[in-house]
């Protein structure tokens, strides 16, 4: 059974934040924004809603292409959403 990894995005209920992490337990770890179960930046700008991912298997590929959509700024972030969730709809019941 292969391992994933996920890189995604988040938002806040008006999709004005936006964060971008890295992940090898999509579920959880947006279960864990959704619930605040950690004090960060997400619990303290409430992003909680789930709106881009991106599936790899390898580790260091899902780190690179964090920090390539870090280092970006805030248009091509919003660009590469649009293309996969143009509606900004949460996605994270999707997932299972």
């Amino acid at each position: 059974m292969s391992k994933y990894y996920c890189v995604y995005i988040i938002t806040n209920l008006r999709n004005t934040v936006l964060y971008t992490g890295v992940t090898g337990s999509i579920v959880g770890r947006i279960y864990h924004h959704k619930n605040k179960a950690v004090s960060s930046f997400s619990s303290k700008y409430n992003l909680n809603k789930l709106v881009y991912y991106e599936i790899f298997e390898d580790i260091n590929l899902a780190i690179k292409r964090e920090k390539q959509i870090k280092a970006g700024n805030r248009k091509n972030k919003i660009e590469l959403i649009n293309k996969f969730n143009p509606d900004w709809k949460d996605l994270y019941t999707t997932l299972f």
